[in-house]
């Protein structure tokens, strides 16, 4: 497991054209100046297409407490709901609660 966190990554990824594979990906992080961490987490990922910089988010291995954002709410609710075997609880999906929406407004 890499020690960086996903907004490192996805910041090395500023400029890549979705969707891309592994490939594209590890050459627009290098070009980017991403950090050796960053590459090796990447080199880590599955050898797929990725349509968008979530997708590479929840595939890349970091460390579990980088999280991309989510709020308390979503945290709890993430450790409430039950995911595919394997799957860690930080990367379930986790939709906002309606009142964070509404306070977005």
């Amino acid at each position: 497991m890499a020690h960086t966190d996903v907004h490192e990554i996805l910041g090395s990824l500023k400029d890549v054209d979705f969707p891309a594979d592994k490939d594209e990906l590890l050459r627009a992080a290098r070009a980017g100046g991403a950090s050796d961490e960053a590459i090796k987490a990447l080199r880590g990922i599955p050898p797929e297409r990725y349509d968008n910089r979530e997708q590479v988010a929840r595939s890349v291995r970091v460390d579990p407490d980088s999280d991309l954002g989510h709020s308390a709410a979503q945290r709890a609710e993430q450790a409430r709901k039950g995911g595919k075997p394997g799957l860690s609880q930080h990367l379930r999906d986790a939709s906002k609660p309606p009142v964070e929406d509404e306070l977005d407004r």
